[in-house]
C-alpha cells in the first residue's frame, strides 16, 4: 500500500480548486483538487511519533490529560493563541478548522469518530474563560467535537510543545523588551485514537479536503 505522500503529491497545488461540494478552501491556504486525491484507506499514514501527555483546562477550568482528552478518537490538534493576527498563522488554522468541521457536519459516521482541538500555547493571557470566547460557541455544537484548551502555566505547557516540535519564541521591541507576539510556524496535527502521531500539516499542505481524506484513513484504519 503507498504511502500517503507519495499519493498525494500530485493532488496539492496552490492554482488547483476544489470540486463543488467539496470542503472549501481556506483563504491564504493550499488548494487541492479533491479528485485527485486518493481514495481513504488506499494509501498509509505512518506513526509518527507519541503524542506527549499533559495536563491541560476545559473551558469551564476542569482538568484533564491530554492523553485522556485525545483516546479514542481521531483528533485533528492545532496550537494557538486568541489574539494572533499573522494571516499565514492562528487565524488561517481556524479557518481549516470551520472548513473541516462543516465537512465533518455532513458525515455523522465521521464525526462521531473525530474531534477538533485548538490548544493555546500562551496560558498567561488565554485562561479557560479567554478560550470559551475564542470559540465563539462552537465548543457547544452536538455534532462536531471541538475543544478549546489551555494549560494552567508554561511549564505544564512546555512538555505539549517540546514533545510535539512545536517551536514557539516571543517577539521584542526596537528596546529588546518583550511584547504579546509570538513567533511561530504553523503546524497541525493528526492524532489517531492510539496517541500516535500519524501526520504534521504545515501552510503548505493544511487543507480541509487533503486533512478529512487523512482522518478518513485513520478512522477505517482503527475500524
Amino acid at each position: 500500500m503507498p504511502s500517503r505522500r507519495a499519493a498525494c503529491a500530485l493532488a496539492l497545488s496552490p492554482l488547483l480548486s476544489h470540486a463543488a461540494g467539496d470542503a472549501a478552501p481556506a483563504p491564504g491556504g493550499p488548494r487541492v483538487e479533491a479528485q485527485r486525491l486518493p481514495a481513504p484507506g488506499s494509501y498509509t499514514l505512518p506513526r509518527i511519533q507519541r503524542c506527549p501527555d499533559g495536563e491541560v483546562l476545559h473551558t469551564d477550568g476542569r482538568g484533564q490529560r491530554l492523553h485522556a482528552a485525545l483516546r479514542g478518537k481521531v483528533s485533528v490538534l492545532g496550537f494557538m493563541y486568541t489574539y494572533c493576527r499573522d494571516p499565514v498563522g492562528c487565524p488561517l488554522a481556524y479557518r481549516i478548522m470551520v472548513a473541516t468541521r462543516d465537512a465533518l457536519m455532513k458525515d455523522a459516521a465521521l464525526s462521531a469518530q473525530s474531534q477538533l482541538i485548538s490548544l493555546s500555547f500562551d496560558p498567561t493571557n488565554d485562561t479557560p474563560e479567554q478560550m470559551r470566547m475564542y470559540g465563539h460557541g462552537q465548543a457547544d455544537a452536538t455534532r462536531v467535537r471541538w475543544r478549546f484548551l489551555t494549560t494552567a502555566s508554561v511549564p505544564e505547557l512546555l512538555p505539549l510543545l517540546d514533545g510535539l516540535g512545536q517551536d514557539v519564541s516571543v517577539e521584542t521591541d526596537a528596546r529588546g523588551q518583550p511584547t504579546r507576539t509570538l513567533n511561530h510556524l504553523l503546524k497541525v496535527f493528526l492524532i489517531d485514537p492510539q496517541l500516535w502521531v500519524r501526520e504534521i500539516y504545515s501552510v503548505a499542505t493544511l487543507d480541509p479536503a487533503a486533512l478529512v481524506n487523512d482522518m478518513k484513513t485513520v478512522a477505517r484504519e482503527a475500524g
